[in-house]
């Protein structure tokens, strides 16, 4: 997977929350700190606006970018974020390190197409039901996918996807499914519409009440 992402960092050695918060009202700076591989953890910081505008894309979060860090160019993926409670801002980011030869463990976003034209809902009457918007992958950094396709076309009435009916991008495995087919979770599903549902069994009440008499 290419690169499309670049941080400018910079090496901290003020820690503690009074430096964090210095560091992010003087500077507009965020703390945060980059781990994994086999150097030792570092305390960097990122620019609050250039974080903000990569944060805008979906595929930031999901995807290896580059990490500038003091001349050096480092690969890393987005691990962990905090915010502000109330401006919902960044305050602090965590990266991990990754390297062409070790997998890693990430959330990727579903993309459900074709929802509208799919058999259960055009021909069918039925509705979508999600159940879940992202899924755990595992596989090496240049295989990370920005998100995982899920085609809806052929789905019919009261037809569930599970995990298991995923395409997966080659090299792309879910962690999850190794568990056992217990954890073989529904993803989306197309159902009978709640209140076409009621109407009809309130209809089979009146038969059968019809019936009795």
């Amino acid at each position: 997977m290419s690169n499309e992402f670049l941080l400018n960092a910079e090496s901290r050695s003020d820690a503690g929350k009074g430096a964090s918060r210095r560091l992010r009202r003087l500077q507009e700076r965020v703390p945060g700190i980059l781990y994994g591989g086999e150097a030792e953890p570092q305390m960097i910081s990122v620019e609050l606006r250039e974080l903000k505008k990569a944060l805008e894309t979906e595929a930031f979060y999901s995807h290896v970018l580059t990490l500038k860090l003091d001349g050096a160019d480092v690969q890393a993926v987005l691990r962990d974020m905090q915010r502000h409670p109330a401006k919902g801002h960044p305050t602090h980011v965590d990266f991990l390190r990754v390297d062409k030869t070790h997998k890693i463990t990430m959330q990727v976003p579903l993309h459900f197409i074709n929802e509208a034209g799919s058999v259960g809902v055009k021909k069918q009457g039925g509705e979508i039901q999600h159940n879940i918007s992202e899924v755990e992958v595992s596989c090496l950094p240049q295989n990370l996918p920005e998100y995982i396709e899920v085609d809806m076309a052929a789905v019919e009435l009261n037809q569930v996807v599970h995990l298991s009916d995923l395409k997966l991008p080659k090299g792309v495995e879910l962690p999850q499914l190794a568990l056992g087919e217990d954890h073989d979770q529904p993803v989306v599903a197309i159902h009978a519409p709640k209140v076409r549902a009621s109407a009809d069994d309130e209809a089979g009440e009146g038969e059968e009440a019809a019936s009795e008499e």
